[in-house]
């Protein structure tokens, strides 16, 4: 057979079947003639039920077989010559086998969906066991890793914990600070953060700029202290105003977002005084406001410390910030553990919600995090927001507050205030046991705080009790010594070896720019401290000034004469410093003075009128007169009174209204008050004094809480001619004497020049004549200043050669010195 040759047509056989004969051309196959009729295969359901099929007989199925066997012999027949044998194959077998597959493919086909999903399933499973063992082998690894970088962290000499997440990565402390109080609190912080093996770095306010650095401590894991002061008006201070005016814009300005710090981590303790009510701590307030405002999370509630040892919590600024920093470092410990969260803001009274009202709020609030636990007994000063507290409480931070539950709210706000008045001015806060007991007894505060005490003591002042001191005026060592005294020598007549220098109140109302003592004396308005006896006062101040007296005793060029009158006091200068008309029991003091024949110098700085009306009567009073208009004597003295300037023109009525010596005292500031003669000419028509100093103000040194410098100084000559414009326009006085030592000059009025001679000078055992009569008469018996005047020496003068030096002394130049025209 040619291999193109198609296989051949079976056909059916037809007629009988012979041997080796055909049948209508149908071959035979194997001697047997297949069926004339071949049936048509039965496929299907008919197949599956057996092979029957509707309306045909039993021979379908036979018929059926027959004809697929007919086929595979066929197929055998043509593929045999490519086989090259012919197999012995049954037939039957073969039919057999065919039908069985032919059956099995059909219940598989039937069954496909029961497949299907057995398959699936299987293959999820294979997935699953295949992802686990993927993790399993995954966690394996890195446990591997991280142990082997412990290993290699161990043999570097690193700690085992360095492997562990780091909570707190470093601590950065700012300041911002005007006397230095600030910084040296900042310095301390660090060196107790340093103990705790951390890495700290002290920054200056002044020194950083926030619009480049301020964003990174969001990702750094540092954590921000802010130590900031309040200075005049509720200012920052030098250092920290451009900061704080950053901050400001930032806050408020929309293109940076809400979240411009979110995640930076701060605290804030605030520097201030409680006698200025309206600005007290406004700064450190303001920093966190702003901050809370940008998305930052405190770590722990504001505190603030008080200057004024009347309010303060703890007795003192040092003593606040003690008591914030044991808080602040056992919070600090806390966070390096993981084991606390940052504070979310909404805290009053040192104290933070409960973690079941914070999460109620969360939702309401960017920053609600969980409140750490607030451990600690104590509580600090009054912390921060209350305001955004309260307006959370009503309605949450982004509630919108309809106008007619606007009265709710302001009653809310109202009532929350007052309780937080009463509980500090009347309960008080409970810092521990004896302070609570102290508060309740109602006992008040010594006035001197430990850190005052050292800081007035390394100063030469010698304190006396809880709130007095004395100390040794440079012009009685001058005297001494034979080297000349002070103006008040050449004006008025005293002896200044024998002149004590004291103060029976260490505090003042005002913290002027020229103040000589740098601010190291406590401020306030109203006396609030705890008082010593006057008697107890005197006999002290008499002592420590004769112990003084007594350690010249042998040094060179002291005159015995003069060292021996010196022992016994005749005079008192009650103008050390602060202001000596606070004192309850001033006019009590001042008549121990007179029983002890000692004369008395009072000066006020014009702030307490009603005391300057009840004074009794006073060899000299005293009131400065520091500017004439109501903004510069803002801008020099800082009043604390809001009213100050009522205050001062009432005083100075109130000195019109005394019988005995009076004296204004100007202290020239050259660019800041020396301009303003008409304005000083109103004053003096206004509280009619009889004498008029007019001295340049004194550099006593550098000092951070004064902007002055020695340009601020006027020269001797630059005061003679403001004293001669001054005379000028009143006049009803005169220029009477000059003390160029000193720089300073007195204008007198015209009623002390007698037959045209000056009586500038004090009798002063007249005085104590007079004031020994006015009590015996139980102050009916008055007597004027023109009672117990004396005459002025022609040498102390205006226009006289020796300038206002004693020509029985003799003047000590200083070698290799600049002429001193400073005074004292």
């Amino acid at each position: 057979m040619d291999m193109a040759e198609p296989p051949p047509r079976l056909a059916a056989p037809h007629g009988p079947a012979g041997e080796g004969g055909e049948r209508r051309g149908r071959p035979a196959v194997h001697g047997r003639w297949p069926p004339r009729r071949r049936p048509r295969p039965v496929v299907g359901r008919q197949m599956a039920s057996g092979g029957k099929r509707k309306g045909r007989g039993r021979g379908a199925g036979a018929a059926a077989a027959w004809g697929r066997r007919a086929e595979a012999v066929a197929l055998r027949k043509y593929f045999l010559p490519f086989l090259g044998t012919e197999p012995a194959l049954d037939l039957d077998v073969s039919m057999d086998m065919w039908n069985f597959s032919y059956t099995c493919l059909a219940s598989l086909w039937l069954h496909r969906f029961y497949i299907y999903s057995v398959i699936a399933f299987g293959i999820s499973l294979w997935i699953v066991v295949q992802l686990f063992t993927t993790k399993k082998k995954g966690e394996k690894s890195n446990g591997n890793l991280s142990s082997e970088v412990v290993e290699e962290k161990q043999a570097n000499g690193y700690a085992a914990l360095q492997a562990k997440e780091v909570y707190v990565a470093g601590i950065k402390i700012f300041y911002g600070s005007q006397t230095g109080t600030a910084k040296r609190f900042a310095k301390g912080l660090a060196e107790a953060v340093t103990s705790l093996n951390l890495p700290v770095e002290v920054i200056s306010l002044g020194d950083y700029d926030p619009d480049d650095c301020l964003a990174e401590e969001t990702t750094s894991r540092n954590i921000c202290v802010f130590l900031v002061a309040t200075y005049t008006d509720g200012q920052p201070t030098e250092s920290a105003a451009w900061f704080c005016k950053w901050l400001e814009e930032t806050a408020n300005d929309f293109r940076f977002g809400k979240t411009y710090l979110k995640g930076l981590r701060y605290a804030v303790f605030g520097l201030g005084n409680s006698v200025y009510v309206d600005h007290y701590n406004t700064v450190g307030r303001n920093i966190d406001r702003w901050l809370w405002m940008l998305s930052a999370s405190r770590i722990m509630t504001r505190a603030e410390g008080d200057c004024n040892v009347a309010q303060s919590k703890h007795g003192s600024i040092e003593a606040d910030f003690e008591a914030w920093k044991t808080k602040f470092l056992n919070c600090l410990q806390a966070l390096c553990r993981g084991e606390r969260k940052p504070c979310s803001g909404k805290c009053k009274k040192g104290k933070c919600k409960s973690q079941g009202k914070q999460s109620k709020e969360s939702s309401d609030h960017e920053h609600g995090a969980a409140e750490y636990e607030n451990a600690e007994a104590e509580e600090l000063v009054e912390t921060s927001s209350e305001e955004e507290a309260d307006a959370e409480e009503v309605g949450g931070t982004n509630s919108v507050i309809d106008v007619e539950d606007l009265g709710n709210v302001m009653s809310h706000m109202k009532k929350a205030k007052r309780e937080r008045e009463l509980e500090e001015g009347v309960v008080g806060t409970s810092l521990s046991g004896e302070t609570a007991g102290r508060k309740e007894a109602g006992e008040k505060r010594e006035m001197i705080t430990a850190a005052l005490r050292d800081a007035l003591t390394k100063q030469g002042y010698k304190l006396i009790g809880s709130h007095s001191g004395v100390k040794l005026c440079r012009w009685t060592k001058s005297m001494l010594r034979g080297r000349g005294g002070c103006y008040k020598h050449t004006f008025y007549g005293i002896e200044s070896h024998r002149c004590m220098e004291a103060t029976p109140s260490l505090a003042c109302a005002n913290k002027c720019v020229f103040c000589w003592r740098h601010h190291t004396n406590p401020v306030g308005t109203e006396w609030r401290w705890k008082m010593d006896q006057p008697e107890m006062i005197l006999q002290e101040a008499i002592e420590n000034h004769q112990n003084m007296i007594k350690q010249f005793k042998g040094v060179s060029g002291v005159k015995s004469d003069r060292f021996e009158e010196a022992m016994t006091a005749k005079h008192c200068a009650l103008s050390l410093v602060g202001e000596p008309i606070m004192y309850p029991e001033i006019n009590r003091f001042l008549k121990l003075l007179h029983q002890h024949n000692i004369s008395s110098f009072l000066v006020t700085n014009a702030q307490f009128p009603d005391e300057i009306r009840n004074l009794e009567p006073v060899t000299q009073l005293y009131v400065s007169v520091d500017a004439s208009t109501k903004e510069s004597l803002k801008r020099i003295d800082r009043p604390l009174f809001k009213d100050f300037w009522q205050r001062f023109l009432d005083s100075l009525k109130a000195l019109s209204e005394k019988q005995q010596r009076t004296v204004y005292r100007l202290t020239l500031v050259k660019a800041w008050n020396v301009d303003e003669l008409k304005a000083y000419a109103d004053l003096v028509s206004l509280g009619k004094p009889d004498f008029i100093e007019v001295k340049g103000v004194t550099y006593c040194g550098e000092s951070s809480a004064s902007s002055l410098t020695m340009a601020n100084v006027p020269w001797h000559e630059e005061v003679v001619r403001f004293v001669q414009e001054l005379a000028e326009l009143i006049p009803d006085y005169e220029i009477a004497c000059e003390h160029e030592h000193s720089n300073c000059l007195l204008i007198a009025h015209k009623k002390f020049k007698v037959d045209g001679e000056w009586c500038t000078w004090i009798n002063y055992e007249r005085f104590q004549e007079l004031v020994r009569e006015h009590e015996r008469s139980g102050g009916s018996k008055t007597f004027t200043a023109a009672d117990y005047t004396a005459r002025t020496p022609r040498w102390a003068l205006f226009g006289s050669s020796q300038r206002g030096f004693d020509p029985l002394d003799v003047r000590y130049q200083r070698k290799n010195k600049a002429k001193d025209i400073s005074g004292c």
